[in-house]
């Protein structure tokens, strides 16, 4: 009798630890059907939205910085700021130019000391000192003033002369204008040893410069690349000169 009982209470802890055990599982199985489903029920993780970015571009020049005798939208800088927004998402171009018709590099220092603008503009370009060559102005001038309006440049850039694109002058000897005035061959070594300055005073400074030249030089054979006013670039011309200078500027707006 004593035997029998001894296993009974044996057989009766075997069946609460059985019981227990069953017990521990149920919870353990219901807990991990909540977590599962609050898991499910969880709501999924905001996406990154694309951030609008604002640049500010400025143009310092002359006749071919304004665009004249090309309507507003179609001077390069226009079609620059255009190309650079349908290219690069979300961006906007603030642009601002500082240029007009006859002006030499004497024009554009003495204005931009009188504008006093602002010297934290993302991208700058400058175009100047075929004024300078057309009024006969003295070659040492150029060579005296286009330098100061580089660092200029490089000051409104944030000091940054990464930020400046040189464009060098187009050549109006291979208008209709110019093959009228005076002598296109002189016209077009003069324009030469103005380009060739600045594109060693650039090289030399690490200041980027973009040869526009050769294209207005198709002038003759292609009446489309100049303007209504037989002298200056058409829009066509300028998209050229854009398709240029646009790698260079997206690079810069993008950094």
């Amino acid at each position: 009798m004593e035997h029998f009982l001894k296993h009974k209470k044996i057989a009766l802890r075997l069946f609460i630890l059985m019981v227990v055990v069953f017990f521990l599982n149920q919870c353990s199985s219901e807990n991990t059907t909540f977590v599962s489903i609050a898991d499910t029920n969880q709501a999924p993780s905001p996406q990154p939205q694309p951030v609008s970015k604002k640049v500010s571009y400025i143009a310092l020049g002359d006749s071919y910085t304004i665009g004249q005798s090309v309507c507003v939208t179609c001077r390069f800088p226009e079609q620059l700021k255009k190309n650079l927004e349908s290219s690069i998402p979300n961006l906007s171009v603030d642009l601002k130019i500082i240029a007009q018709t006859g002006w030499t590099t004497s024009n554009l220092i003495q204005t931009i000391r009188e504008q006093q603008p602002t010297n934290d503009y993302k991208l700058v370009t400058l175009l100047i000192g075929v004024n300078n060559q057309y009024q006969n102005k003295e070659f040492s001038i150029y060579e005296r003033e286009f330098p100061q309006l580089a660092q200029t440049a490089i000051v409104l850039a944030k000091g940054d002369k990464n930020n400046v694109i040189v464009v060098s002058i187009p050549d109006y000897a291979y208008t209709p204008f110019g093959q009228q005035f005076g002598s296109p061959t002189k016209t077009s070594t003069e324009i030469d040893r103005y380009n060739t300055f600045a594109k060693s005073y650039c090289d030399t400074n690490g200041i980027t410069f973009i040869d526009i030249t050769d294209i207005t030089r198709q002038g003759l054979k292609e009446p489309n690349l100049v303007a209504t006013d037989g002298l200056h670039p058409s829009e066509k011309a300028y998209s050229l000169f854009v398709e240029r200078i646009t790698p260079k500027a997206s690079v810069i707006v993008q950094k």
